[in-house]
C-alpha cells in the first residue's frame, strides 16, 4: 500500500473534511467519535505524527493529544540512550 492509500478506507471518506477541522471542543468530540471504529485509525494517527500535522483530528486524536504523543516518544528515545 502506498503512503496514503489507506485514506480511501477511512470512516472520514463519508464525511465532509471540515468535520475533522473543528473550531471547538464539541466538534473535536464529534470527529473523534467518527474515528473510534475506523479500520485505518492507527495508520491515520501515525501519518499525522510522522508528518507533524498540527491541525485537525487525525487517528482519533486532537492536536494536543498528538503533541503529547510526540513529546512522550522523544522522552522514550532519549531515555533509551
Amino acid at each position: 500500500m502506498d503512503d496514503t492509500e489507506w485514506m480511501a478506507k477511512g470512516n472520514c471518506r463519508f464525511e465532509p473534511p471540515a468535520t475533522f477541522f473543528p473550531s471547538d471542543g464539541v466538534g473535536v468530540e464529534i470527529a473523534k467519535r467518527i474515528c473510534e471504529t475506523c479500520p485505518v485509525k492507527a495508520q491515520c494517527l501515525e501519518h499525522a505524527l510522522v508528518n507533524r500535522i498540527d491541525h485537525g483530528v487525525w487517528g482519533g486524536t486532537s492536536e494536543r493529544q498528538r503533541r503529547r504523543i510526540l513529546k512522550s516518544r522523544r522522552v522514550s528515545v532519549g531515555a533509551g540512550r
